[in-house]
């Protein structure tokens, strides 16, 4: 499997925020061992230094925790996780308005077609 990136935004980002996705859409569930560096940095196409920042910036976040004798976990703190999903939720809604009110649709529209849109699912 390799991952597609993007130009211009720097690979080890983009890591982070797929594994954010991944972690926080429960497909790494609390206390998920992470494959090794070189296994997944392999496996995604990236060379093993940017996946390890990628990791160490993630520990940094603590949505990862490092057991330096077994590898990396995801963390099994729920609040950590719970702010994780809300703040994705958060860019994706800031996303959306912001490209709709590029389009001159109003708040109250843009809430109008979201239900509908939510309703019609």
């Amino acid at each position: 499997m390799t991952y597609k990136f993007k130009d211009g935004i720097p690979i080890y980002l983009q890591i982070i925020d797929e594994m954010s996705i991944s972690i926080a859409s429960g497909k790494y569930a609390p206390g998920d061992k992470l494959p090794s560096v070189r296994d997944f940095a392999v496996q995604i196409g990236v060379n093993p230094n940017t996946l390890q920042r990628a990791f160490s910036e993630m520990e940094r976040m603590e949505i990862v925790r490092s057991d330096r004798t077994n590898g990396r976990y995801v963390t099994d703190d729920e609040k950590v996780l719970s702010e994780l999903k809300t703040k994705l939720a958060n860019q994706y809604i800031e996303e959306l308005v912001g490209r709709m009110r590029k389009l001159k649709i109003s708040d109250k529209e843009i809430l109008k077609m979201i239900n509908k849109w939510l309703e019609e699912v």
